[in-house]
């Protein structure tokens, strides 16, 4: 069952439980922090020359799945802390292993998303090979998929999904799973809600870059912009505005958008050069 952390100490004796457990929930967010910071320094030193602008190729499986892996984990785990704080706070015990184990189910909902949009560009590859070509369909699509995506943003699903992250008790509390294998099960759905949050943004992404680490961390700070700002409206209307005009920037003015790398542009050209 769950317990609260004033329950707990109440029943444990006194007032140094409830720090004992106020240190371990600190601590698990040092260490999601941590690892955001160890990925982002990863990302930075890895992807260095690989942006090829919107729709880059992703490479073989194996490769693309452990960069997205360590993406995800960069770009969601600050977002995703308290919830996971929240979560071990809400567990009797105060070891870290389920708090840990909740944060891998959510992992790996995430790492699902990415093993499908590489299934997805695989398959399209397959059709055709240069469908998503810049001097074809490529600019034309980018550009639509940040509409859409801006779209998504004011859509009643979008703001079902943004509750319950932004407001993980009644996730918590409705689906709660006792156990290891109730932790994996309990993160993985909590990062299905996010996926149904954040599945535009990602797919912004890729029509924006998705071996940049510039558009990676736009993206990431639009994500946690919409998790933990007061004003969920807010939040939510910002991020269309800032996608439609991007969406509309890269059908009718790509060169003007800072940090975008357009390809077959001398800046591209200049990259390719420069890469080992």
């Amino acid at each position: 069952m769950i317990d609260s952390a004033h329950e707990r100490a109440l029943g444990s004796g006194g007032l140094a439980p409830a720090f004992g457990a106020a240190r371990t929930r600190l601590g698990l967010i040092a260490l999601l922090l941590a690892l955001a910071a160890v990925g982002w320094r990863w990302t930075v030193d890895e992807m260095q020359g690989m942006d090829g602008g919107p729709w880059t190729n992703l490479g073989t499986l194996a490769w693309f799945v452990g960069v997205w892996v360590v993406m995800m984990a960069a770009m969601m785990f600050p977002s995703v802390a308290p919830t996971v704080a929240l979560y071990s706070r809400m567990t009797k015990s105060r070891s870290p292993v389920a708090p840990l184990l909740f944060t891998s189910g959510y992992l790996v909902a995430w790492t699902s998303v990415g093993m499908f949009a590489f299934a997805v560009a695989t398959a399209g590859g397959r059709f055709s090979d240069d469908l998503l070509a810049w001097d074809r369909a490529g600019r034309w699509v980018a550009g639509a998929t940040l509409t859409v995506a801006a779209v998504y943003e004011v859509t009643p699903l979008k703001d079902v999904c943004l509750g319950k992250c932004r407001s993980p008790l009644g996730f918590l509390l409705g689906s709660w799973r006792s156990g290891r294998s109730g932790a994996l099960q309990m993160g993985a759905r909590h990062g299905a809600w996010c996926i149904g949050c954040c599945w535009a943004l990602m797919a912004s992404l890729f029509a924006l870059g998705m071996m940049s680490v510039v558009w990676m961390a736009v993206v990431a700070g639009l994500i946690a912009f919409e998790k933990l700002i007061p004003s969920r409206r807010t939040a939510i209307y910002m991020t269309a505005a800032i996608l439609l005009v991007l969406g509309v920037l890269l059908i009718a003015a790509p060169h003007t958008i800072p940090a975008l790398t357009v390809p077959g542009s001398d800046s591209m050209s200049q990259m390719n050069q420069m890469s080992p």
